[in-house]
């Protein structure tokens, strides 16, 4: 987002705040329920830094040493300048590039195996974190003396940005390597919902007893994970998290880029972690359409008026029905959700012309638990599947509030 106005837009705005108006920008507007007012005004905006943006916590740190950095696009800072840009114009001696899902520059489809390469634009190297090489191995780590990490997260515990961070933890502790997270605002981060993951379905989308939607920032999970002593045997990282400033948790935040190739704007993000359980079904949430996590559907829904054919596009070289006809419902004119939504799972599943179907394995990775499917299989009501969540939740509330950066 940029954040710079001109003084007729900010005065304007000012008026339009203190006259009890709200804006929206990408469908994005005002909280519902009873979540907190997003309170974020123009004036924020200019006092807002991310911590790749709170520059003078950590050029210093990184002087004289030579520095890895685990970003992808999402790693910039003002005017939408990379931070390996930055870094090597500041003469940092940046050694390595390791890159997650999606790749460094983020155009790999979703799963994708991503190779090792060199980086067109400054010829460094180019690790890949995904695939069969999630953790960096110690001949990878060899000549680096801190690393730096720097991605946007969504606050969903299947996005697997979070994974990577606990594999780069787990290596830098195991190599003596001091861990720099330059922390950015979670879009979701008033939010925490969702069962609790069970620690017999840990895989990479999901390694951590925490709910699918955490309520915290980058920065704030690292801690944690540092903290509660996850990585393998117990060992803890030299960690050092450079806050944003004059950040609060419940302000709005609009990603100046997309953070995967699959989430193009703020309402796709917004609603991707209730959505996401259909990746675990034969539902489609859109990919190869440009409504990805907007839209949902599939050729065994039948009481459904929208209708959209999935082709191969950027993002989805082979989306699910591909070039067949899909119907479902289109969410685009959905302001916001503040909490995980199981309303379109719900019909889609009454609706569906052949349950025995409907769900596939990655559907208990991705709910952290056998016991969501089985609720559903059993008609179990939404107000019974919610209230079979909250202890966990309460549990996990308690764990986090240690770990909390912007209180």
């Amino acid at each position: 987002m940029t954040f710079e106005f001109k003084n007729t837009f900010l005065f304007i705005s000012t008026l339009l705040i203190l006259a009890g108006c709200s804006s929206t920008k990408n469908n994005v507007s005002a909280t519902i329920n009873d979540s907190p007012q997003l309170t974020n005004t123009v004036s924020n905006y200019g006092k807002f830094k991310t911590g790749a943006e709170n520059h003078d916590a950590y050029l210093p740190l990184l002087a004289n040493k030579r520095v890895g950095i685990v970003t992808n696009p999402t790693g910039i800072v003002a005017n939408k300048k990379h931070l390996v840009d930055y870094f090597l114009e500041k003469q940092i001696n940046l050694q390595k590039i390791y890159a997650p899902e999606h790749g460094f520059r983020g155009i790999a489809d979703a799963g994708e195996m991503i190779k090792d390469g060199k980086d067109s634009k400054t010829n460094l190297p180019i690790i890949s974190l995904y695939g069969n090489n999630k953790k960096p191995k110690p001949e990878q780590l060899a000549g680096i003396d801190v690393m730096v990490f720097d991605i946007q997260d969504v606050g969903a515990r299947f996005y697997t940005y979070i994974s990577t961070l606990h594999y780069v933890m787990e290596a830098c502790a195991e190599n003596n390597i001091e861990l720099l997270v330059l922390d950015r605002p979670n879009p979701n981060g008033t939010i925490i919902d969702g069962p609790v993951l069970e620690m017999e379905h840990k895989s990479f989308v999901g390694m951590h007893p925490i709910p699918v939607l955490h309520g915290m920032t980058i920065g704030e999970y690292a801690k944690m994970i540092n903290g509660e002593k996850w990585l393998a045997n117990e060992i803890q990282c030299k960690l050092n998290v450079i806050p944003c400033q004059h950040y609060k948790r419940e302000m709005f935040y609009s990603l100046p880029v997309k953070p995967s190739p699959n989430l193009p704007n703020d309402q796709a993000i917004n609603l991707y972690a209730s959505l996401c359980f259909f990746e675990g079904t034969n539902v489609s949430v859109g990919r190869g359409t440009e409504k990805q996590f907007q839209i949902y559907g599939s050729p065994f829904l039948t009481n459904f008026n929208f209708s959209f054919t999935p082709i191969s596009n950027f993002g989805a070289k082979e989306p699910m029905h591909k070039d067949v006809i899909c119907t479902g419902e289109d969410l685009t004119k959905i302001k916001k959700v503040n909490r995980l939504e199981l309303k379109w799972l719900l019909k889609a599943y009454s609706d569906t012309s052949i349950k025995a179907v409907f769900f596939n394995d990655f559907f208990t990775k991705l709910a952290g638990t056998k016991k969501l499917q089985e609720q559903i299989a059993n008609g179990v009501s939404e107000k019974e599947i919610r209230q079979s969540w909250e202890t966990g939740l309460l549990t996990f509330k308690e764990m986090r509030k240690k770990y909390l950066i912007y209180n």
